[in-house]
């Protein structure tokens, strides 16, 4: 199965954005991937934004490809998400661009 993780903004958004986050991995979920919300990672301990990172990037090592949402530019975590799925090589993304149902592994 693919395995996706969202990158997008969050700090100094109403909500953190995460009802944009939980609408898009509700929808790719809906057409089989496997989604990597970080919107669902329980808070860290110390509640920083280091903290926050450390959770999404230990997710973010196990997808295939990173699907961005909108604003993802402004955003300087999504801009480290994106920096190092480009390093490893991984499928990026706009998770807009996602319209296809998954296909199972052969």
């Amino acid at each position: 199965m693919i395995r996706i993780y969202l990158a997008g903004p969050m700090t100094g958004i109403e909500d953190f954005n995460y009802p944009a986050f939980h609408a898009e991995a509700a929808r790719l979920r809906q057409l089989g991937y496997h989604v990597e919300n970080p919107a669902e990672n329980i808070a860290p301990a110390c509640g920083t934004w280091s903290g926050y990172m450390r959770l999404a990037l230990a997710k973010l090592v196990t997808c295939d490809t990173i699907a961005l949402l909108p604003g993802w530019t402004e955003s300087r975590g999504a801009n480290l998400e994106r920096g190092l799925a480009f390093e490893l090589g991984m499928k990026i993304t706009m998770s807009s661009t996602i319209i296809e149902p998954a296909r199972s592994a052969a």
